[in-house]
């Protein structure tokens, strides 16, 4: 298997494993999409890593396959490519990415579909394919401008340049970088914390950011306010007010 999922307390891992540079070929495009739909359904998954293992997040896309695509090929892919990505991003529960190495192209823009991003101090990214005579086709011309801005985003994506892990965390592009050594670990952590959350809430949080994101501002608010009326039924407000009121802010416990 190209890409495997691995759940334990309340954390599914999706971990790439398409050695030496985990390209994203057709097969494991296809993988990631399906068990990125498996993690949404799971109720035992609570939060997701993606990870590359401890060399690489993954490289971009296979390059030799895609050389034998001619356009008729690519009109007939493409659909599927950006399915497998979307399905990452709109897991319903909190998504780090765990990034070592290079996450050039399509590894990226995987990244990107995560709601937080730990990259080794080691770690390159970029949007490279320019340089083919191409530009991103997995997303990075939507979720990283979103995400950095229009004109760092021009900029990564006109030029097809590298970042280093400093450069990255300046721009925003990641949002923590530490030794190579602990970031699997570190997201791990960042993730196990949030499984032990209120698991509807923690949607509809991700849910409201994100909707909002793509709308006006008003329909934002009115998905805001549907889900923080809607919360009053479950039974994780019920146990998280009661704690407040009977030991103090902090201490409920969800699971």
């Amino acid at each position: 298997m190209t890409v495997i999922l691995d759940v334990a307390e309340g954390v599914g891992t999706l971990r790439l494993d398409r050695p030496p540079m985990n390209a994203l070929d057709v097969a494991t495009q296809d993988r990631l999409r399906e068990l990125a739909e498996e993690a949404t359904r799971r109720d035992d998954v609570r939060a997701v890593v993606i990870y590359g293992g401890e060399r690489v997040f993954a490289a971009g896309a296979d390059i030799k396959e895609m050389q034998n695509m001619d356009h008729t090929a690519m009109v007939l892919r493409s659909r599927g490519l950006q399915d497998a990505f979307t399905a990452v991003a709109r897991i319903p529960k909190p998504v780090v990415a765990a990034i070592t190495g290079y996450a050039l192209g399509g590894g990226c823009e995987l990244a990107l579909c995560a709601d937080y991003r730990i990259a080794a101090d080691n770690a390159k990214l970029g949007q490279p394919e320019i340089l083919l005579g191409l530009i991103p086709g997995a997303g990075g011309t939507q979720r990283l401008p979103r995400l950095v801005g229009p004109s760092k985003a021009k900029d990564l994506i006109f030029t097809g340049r590298m970042v280093k892990a400093d450069e990255a965390l300046a721009i925003g592009l990641v949002d923590r970088v530490v030794p190579a050594a602990e970031v699997y670990e570190q997201a791990h952590t960042w993730a196990a914390r949030l499984a032990q959350g209120p698991a509807v809430a923690l949607r509809a949080a991700k849910e409201a950011v994100d909707v909002g994101l793509e709308t006006d501002i008003d329909t934002g608010l009115a998905v805001e306010r549907n889900w923080f009326a809607g919360l009053f039924a479950t039974e994780d407000r019920e146990r998280g007010m009661r704690s407040f009121v009977e030991e103090g802010p902090g201490k409920a416990k969800f699971l």
